[in-house]
């Protein structure tokens, strides 16, 4: 039985709402197209309900129970559908939620950026949840969601899209603007700095879809485990070599490292022949420095495997394009371990 039919064969009114089952969803699109005159509509006290006929917006209703009648609300008016005699209303009806909803997770790549300390690239991550609300449901509607039925699984992905695209490139711009330190950026000593910065970009970009973020919850930025124990290790190798007067004290560190390296293979029975002779060359080098010390004659020269040659010229690489190293004092040890191999 068709819409007319059902209207002149007695039903006065139907019930118009969002059913319960979509009470979570930013927005709910009815499903008829054909309303009765004098139906009923029922808005919650935390969505809007809009109208739309022909692609255009028409008009919109606050919460509360409302008798759609065209004679008592003017707009309504423009839906009537003639061809039925003035009783039914060819609309489509939207539900939009105006609370704030929480606890949105988010999580993406920053992508690579460099350490202003060691010149290194690291790449950097960013998490944790906002909430948002809309502030304007007929942008939304128009802008966003678009004239179709949506649910929050079908919304909800491209919205996040569009909020870590913005928080991407500020975050990353914001960073080397300010010249930070990568180590000190996942620490969380500029958390704040970087949240208010992100979240001002990130209002600014979603707002003309008449959305507003409200607020970051558990915002935290990390890097790659494997960029962090190489960060780490040049840092430390730069504080040294600074404290130590240059070359003589990386040459210092290098030799004390090839030490503990082989220390340590004895420590956990690994490496059997191998770290039993590192750990030779480690403790006669030592000795030889001493003696060396005390008889007023250099000490013999440490005997480095090819893989520890290579290590050292990594290493050189990286302090160099720390600025910890001149072109001269690269070159010259560059050439000595190169004659070594």
């Amino acid at each position: 039985m068709g819409i007319i039919s059902f209207i002149k064969g007695g039903v006065a009114e139907l019930a118009i709402a969002r059913p319960d089952s979509a009470k979570d969803f930013w927005v709910y699109k009815h499903p008829d197209q054909t309303i009765p005159m004098k139906a009923q509509l029922t808005v919650d006290s935390d969505e809007v309900a809009l109208f739309f006929k022909d692609g255009k917006f028409v008009g919109s209703f606050s919460a509360g129970r409302h008798t759609l009648d065209a004679s008592n609300i003017p707009f309504l008016g423009q839906l009537v559908d003639k061809f039925t005699g003035g009783n039914v209303f060819i609309c489509e009806v939207f539900f939009v939620t105006t609370r704030e909803m929480p606890s949105i997770k988010f999580g993406t790549s920053i992508g690579d950026v460099m350490d202003p300390q060691t010149k290194l690239r690291v790449r950097l991550m960013v998490y944790g949840e906002f909430s948002a609300k809309v502030i304007d449901p007929t942008k939304f509607v128009i802008g966003l969601v678009g004239q179709r039925a949506t649910t929050n699984e079908t919304f909800l992905p491209w919205f996040k899209s569009q909020v870590q695209k913005t928080m991407k490139d500020g975050i990353a711009e914001l960073i080397v603007k300010q010249d930070w330190p990568m180590l000190k950026v996942t620490s969380g000593a500029y958390t704040d700095e970087i949240e208010s910065s992100t979240l001002t970009a990130v209002r600014k970009n979603i707002e003309p879809y008449g959305v507003e973020i409200i607020r970051f919850g558990d915002f935290s930025i990390s890097m790659d485990q494997a960029d962090k124990e190489r960060l780490d290790k040049l840092v430390e190798r730069m504080a040294y070599i600074s404290a130590s007067g240059g070359m003589a004290g990386y040459q210092q560190l290098a030799q004390a490292e090839m030490m503990m390296g082989a220390a340590e293979g004895m420590k956990k029975g690994g490496g059997g022949g191998t770290a039993l002779e590192g750990a030779g060359i480690g403790m006669g080098f030592a000795m030889a420095n001493q003696m060396g010390g005390m008889m007023g004659r250099p000490a013999a020269a440490p005997t480095e495997s090819k893989d520890q040659i290579m290590g050292m010229l990594k290493q050189l690489g990286e302090l160099k394009a720390a600025g910890v190293l001149t072109d001269a004092e690269f070159e010259a040890k560059k050439k000595e371990l190169l004659a070594k191999l």
